[in-house]
């Protein structure tokens, strides 16, 4: 009954956001499966998703856009990473659940329009590195450049960065948001 929890399709609301799932294939750190097959969307809860529209509004005007790599995640999910890796430098502790379980967090990058292809970041998505870190100065200025500007944008609408993970950002207050295992193809209904 609460506006501000309802799981929000990201390109329904905001057409043009360009997906890659990376936990509906094999191109990720598990090198595995993670969401059921032929997985085509995600969400997130409304603020987060009305924040991230106004974000891609804002690099629309630079002929840039947003590539989406994972928000919304099961909460099963995060228990067969955790059976899988059960290290915390690389995935949420089940007990805990994380902001992708409350569908309030989103791992993103940019993207030129309308080609689609990826500004450089400095490594790929799933990197747990230093090298990925916020922090970590020691790259090319236009890698430097790229990675502020996604940051502040983000941060300017709201979320909030996640230090060791550039692409990685998360809507304030996740607490008052539910963990949630609601499969997609029923929240897409």
């Amino acid at each position: 009954t609460d506006p501000a929890k309802k799981m929000t399709e990201l390109r329904e609301l905001t057409p043009g956001i360009v997906y890659d799932l990376r936990y509906a294939g094999t191109n990720n750190f598990m090198h595995r499966v993670m969401y059921p097959a032929g997985t085509r969307f995600t969400f997130l809860r409304q603020p987060a998703a009305l924040a991230l529209q106004k974000v891609q509004e804002e690099l629309k005007e630079k002929g840039l856009g947003i590539k989406i790599f994972d928000a919304y995640r099961p909460y099963s999910v995060t228990v067969k990473f955790w059976e899988l890796v059960k290290d915390e430098n690389y995935v949420a502790h089940p007990a805990r659940g994380s902001g992708h379980n409350r569908g309030v967090a989103v791992d993103l990058t940019l993207v030129r329009f309308p080609s689609g292809t990826d500004l450089a970041m400095g490594t790929g998505f799933d990197n747990f590195s230093d090298s990925a870190h916020h922090g970590f100065t020691r790259l090319p200025a236009e890698i430097l450049r790229n990675r502020q500007m996604l940051k502040t944008l983000m941060e300017k609408y709201g979320f909030r960065a996640y230090e060791k993970e550039w692409w990685h950002y998360s809507w304030p207050e996740a607490a008052r948001f539910e963990l949630l295992d609601i499969g997609f193809n029923k929240l897409k209904k």
